[in-house]
């Protein structure tokens, strides 16, 4: 899985260690929490790649549908015995209802760290008040971010946010120095903003000027990560203490064991998989998701939104791409992959963007929501969505 073409990085960034309350997490790299994505399956692809190092996020879960004990939900937040620390991603708009999410997972002993989403950019989340929209209500972080932190107890409590809702509103500064004030472990930054979704440019220097900010507590930096290089290069401009990696990993799980041998220094040891490890990969990962789903066609339809971003790059004919895409079994996906050329080297240019790349969108608010950032009123459990991930 090894390539002599590979490029040289630049030596690895200082810091190596990332502290999460109890927690040391080594390389300093955080997996995204990503619905529909970082489910179990995908996290065990990760893992294994990583050699069991770094941290795994599960895919966000709504604090109502947690405290309900809505079916999926519980199905979403199961843990594989080797996940270590167990990492669970929660969404909230009412203090009230986080707080008894938390610690129902604090006295059931659910997870070993909890990271609260202020970060996602998607309609059906900041049309509630909740994800990105929410840090511009100052009084209402804090009041999530008091509960969240009461009733975790001894679990670290962490949060990931955007720099705001669109330049005009930008809100990363307070809602560091507010999460400080309120005792949560560290921050995790994407350094755009709600109306820019995925597009553009990640901002780094805004990584660079929250960590000036709140020096006491680790600050993560996330955006624009498509290699192990992106993750040396952002701590080394930002001075962050770690790095998130999203969309970057999206048909690449091995990037994490680039990310390992990079930030140890071992910067031969970078992937370069030929495509018959691709679809090897491939296969793992679909048949990881029928076992976890407890049905094979299910976990193949399930797997065939990761078939692209696999196959970003290689020369696969758009007929067959639309096949494999359309698969329904285990033996059927591997039956197509085996008609390619699976002697095909790993594709130059194959690491750049992947996912949604959409920018510059209206982001859609509650009637009024911009008019005062200390006005609250309205913002009930009402408010809470009621179904996680996906």
């Amino acid at each position: 899985m090894r390539d002599n073409g590979w490029m040289p990085m630049t030596a690895p960034a200082q810091n190596t260690t990332l502290r999460i309350g109890p927690h040391t997490v080594t390389p300093p790299v955080v997996l995204a929490p990503m619905a529909g994505i970082t489910n179990a399956p995908f996290r065990t692809l990760c893992r294994e790649f990583s050699g069991g190092k770094g941290l795994f996020v599960s895919e966000m879960i709504t604090t109502r549908a947690l405290v309900e004990r809505n079916e999926k939900t519980m199905q979403l937040i199961h843990f594989d015995a080797t996940e270590k620390p167990r990492s669970i991603q929660l969404y909230g708009v009412d203090p009230a209802t986080v707080g008894k999410a938390v610690r129902m997972i604090a006295e059931e002993d659910l997870a070993d760290h909890i990271d609260l989403n202020f970060g996602c950019p998607v309609p059906k989340v900041t049309r509630k008040g909740g994800g990105s929209a929410l840090p511009f209500k100052r009084p209402l972080l804090r009041a999530i971010l008091r509960e969240a932190v009461s009733g975790a107890g001894d679990l670290p409590v962490t949060m990931k946010m955007r720099k705001g809702i669109d330049d005009d509103h930008i809100t990363y500064l307070d809602a560091g120095r507010i999460a400080v004030e309120e005792g949560v472990t560290a921050i995790a930054l994407h350094g755009r903003t709600a109306a820019q979704h995925y597009g553009g440019t990640a901002d780094w220097e805004a990584i660079a000027r929250l960590k000036e900010h709140v020096p006491e507590i680790p600050v993560l930096g996330n955006g624009d990560i498509w290699s192990a290089e992106d993750a040396l290069r952002m701590v080394r401009e930002t001075g962050c203490d770690g790095v998130v990696v999203g969309r970057g990993c999206l048909g690449r799980p091995w990037l994490f064991a680039d990310l390992v041998a990079a930030f140890e220094g071992r910067t031969e040891d970078i992937a370069r998989p030929a495509l018959r490890e691709v679809a090897d990969i491939m296969v793992r990962h679909a048949t990881l998701l029928g076992e976890w789903i407890g049905d094979e066609p299910r976990g193949v339809i399930d797997f065939r939104k990761h078939v692209a971003w696999y196959l970003k790059g290689f020369a696969v004919g758009s007929e067959m791409r639309k096949r494999l895409a359309i698969t329904s079994s285990l033996a059927e996906l591997r039956a197509g992959l085996d008609e390619l050329d699976l002697d095909q080297p790993w594709p130059t240019g194959a690491d750049g963007p992947r996912g949604r790349t959409s920018g510059n969108n209206r982001v859609v608010l509650p009637d009024g929501w911009l008019k005062d950032p200390y006005d609250c009123a309205g913002i009930s459990e009402d408010a809470e969505l009621d179904t996680s991930g996906g």
